[in-house]
Parts: structure tokens; C-alpha cells; sequence
């Protein structure tokens, strides 16, 4: 008898597998990254949440950008919390984004669940200017970051040479 053929005897005889869909969190370590990336006295300007299994878990902080966009593979579906200073030379102002990673190789259900998993971090990683999801490593960049935070933050004043 074949696999299929197998597998099939097997379901008809114990019904079908449970499959467990719920994803937990580690919300001490989580929450802990959080604050740390919010603390104006930390030197860490990012966190990075993975999937270890079915829990999200900090998988990594930082402070160096460069450091920031290794932590994202093809295959990885993972959340960001960053923080930017913004502003200009009259007014310096910390900023916070949120970003959801889904690489390019990760499967539709795992795709389909992300908006599901997003909604759980949001609990803990609630204050951010801005989200932004993202798909290729083109799109980590500290330079689209800080345009999508001056959208997002309103009026701009510099004493830059303005047009006309």
C-alpha cells in the first residue's frame, strides 16, 4: 500500500490530525525588549520577534541598522520594533515603527496567519508612528524608514532652502 494510501486508512480510522493553530508569546521577554527599545536611556534601538514553533520570542536587539537587516530571511516571518530619531536641527524627537517581515519563500498559510499573529504582538508592542510590512530585503532600509516617519509625522519645519 502506498503512503497516501496509508495515511488515508489512518484518518479514516483515528480521524484527522490536530493541528495546533494558536501561536503563544513570550511576553516577559517581549515586553522587556519593548521597553528597552522605548527607554531614552537604553542604547538598543531595535528588537526583532521570530517564531520559535507556535510562540513569537525575541530572537534579537540592537542598536546598529546594519545589524537590523540581517535578522530577516527569505524564509522567516518575523515582527520589528525600531526606533529613529527624527526631526531637524530645531527639534530632535525619538521615533517608533513597527514591521512586519514575510519573507519571499514563506507558505500561504503561514502568510494567512500573520495577520492573526500581528494582532497578538499588538498587545504587548503597542506605541509606534508607524507599520509598515515588508517582503524584500530591498524594503529594509534606513532611508524609506525615515521617509514613512515624516509622512506620517506631519509638519517638518527646517531652515533648509525652501522652493517656490
Amino acid at each position: 500500500m502506498s503512503v497516501e494510501g496509508m495515511e488515508y486508512d489512518n484518518i479514516v480510522q483515528n480521524g484527522p490530525k490536530k493541528v495546533t493553530m494558536t501561536t503563544g508569546l513570550d511576553r516577559d521577554t517581549i515586553r522587556a525588549a519593548y521597553e528597552d527599545v522605548r527607554s531614552d536611556t537604553s542604547p538598543t534601538e531595535w528588537a526583532v520577534f521570530k517564531f520559535d514553533g507556535a510562540r513569537i520570542v525575541c530572537s534579537a536587539r540592537g542598536s546598529d541598522f546594519s545589524e537590523f537587516r540581517t535578522q530577516f530571511s527569505d524564509d522567516d516571518r518575523a515582527f520589528g520594533y525600531v526606533r529613529l530619531q527624527m526631526g531637524d536641527e530645531m527639534s530632535k524627537r525619538k521615533k517608533f515603527m513597527f514591521v512586519t517581515w514575510v519573507g519571499p519563500n514563506v507558505s500561504v498559510i503561514n502568510r494567512a496567519k500573520m495577520s492573526t499573529d500581528k494582532a497578538i504582538i499588538k498587545d504587548i508592542i503597542s506605541n509606534f508612528a508607524v507599520e509598515l510590512q515588508l517582503e524584500s530585503q530591498a524594503e529594509i532600509d534606513i532611508d524609506q524608514f525615515k521617509e514613512a516617519l515624516n509622512r506620517a509625522g506631519g509638519a517638518n519645519y527646517g531652515t533648509g532652502i525652501r522652493d517656490l
